[in-house]
């Protein structure tokens, strides 16, 4: 039972102290999950991140809801969910009571401000991070560089591509790679 309460505080303190969406979200669920708790590997928690990502919903509630069913199942998902969901519901719901009196103060104008620049650093940090643990080989590195390079093209040019098209040309690179080419090499090598 103690799991399962850890989960759902966990979570809940990483839902109230993280501002920003799930991106600004994915250091603080490293730090506590794979490095203070170490309830799971990095390359678990790569591979989470990746999944997260991949799957419909917003990636923080995504990584919670895996994370918890890998630690304890169904009811560890459930409550790993709750926990991240749950601060942002109550944070909402009040503000939604107060909400002209509060985006008319002029001291919660200036505190977004701040917010905004600490979100920024935030997912600026959980790139870096995952880049560092990136595979470092000649394939994940020239996918990663080619994206930045059209990702900057794009905001320049000020396209607007969906996110997913660059999630899907990654996974049909990795499986063309990964899947068939060095499947090849191995079975030329065992001949």
């Amino acid at each position: 039972m103690s799991m399962l309460l850890s989960l759902f505080f966990i979570f809940f303190k990483i839902g109230v102290f993280t501002f920003g969406g799930g991106y600004a979200m994915i250091a603080n669920i490293k730090e506590v999950i794979v490095e203070k708790k170490k309830w799971i590997t990095e390359e678990e928690f790569m591979q989470i991140v990746t999944i997260s990502e991949s799957t419909p919903g917003p990636i923080a509630i995504n990584m919670a809801t895996f994370i918890g069913y890998k630690k304890k199942g169904v009811l560890g998902s459930a409550l790993s969910t709750l926990g991240v969901v749950l601060p942002s519901f109550i944070i909402i719901f009040v503000i939604s009571l107060f909400l002209e009196q509060f985006m008319n103060n002029q001291y919660v104008k200036y505190a977004f401000y701040g917010i905004n620049a600490a979100v920024s650093f935030l997912i600026l940090k959980a790139g870096i991070n995952l880049f560092i643990k990136l595979e470092k080989k000649v394939l994940p590195i020239l996918t990663f560089i080619i994206v930045c390079i059209i990702l900057l093209v794009f905001e320049v040019l000020a396209i607007n591509l969906s996110s997913i098209i660059f999630i899907v040309i990654g996974g049909l690179i990795g499986i063309v790679y990964y899947g068939v080419i060095q499947n090849k090499k191995k079975e030329g090598d065992v001949e």
